[in-house]
């Protein structure tokens, strides 16, 4: 890695998206905002696993110096 020890600090900002299709047989399992399954609720544990994997940023991209956040935000939108 290269030493970025004396380089100031910039603000950045980054956005993922990722679209999930679910059948018509999962669809049929919301009630509210929420899919109940036996393992518990998806899409809480889904911004659990978004926060994560933020957090997680410098672990999971090679090469990647650890990045201070200062602002996550998890969005979960239902499209019809």
């Amino acid at each position: 890695m290269v030493d970025v020890s004396a380089k100031q600090a910039t603000d950045r900002s980054a956005h993922a998206r990722a679209v999930v299709h679910l059948p018509v047989s999962i669809a049929g399992h919301i009630t509210g905002d929420e899919i109940e399954t036996k393992k518990g609720p998806v899409f809480a544990t889904a911004i659990i696993a978004g926060v994560m994997a933020a957090k997680k940023t410098a672990d999971l991209i090679p090469m990647c110096h650890p990045l201070p956040l200062h602002h996550l935000e998890v969005r979960l939108e239902r499209v019809a």
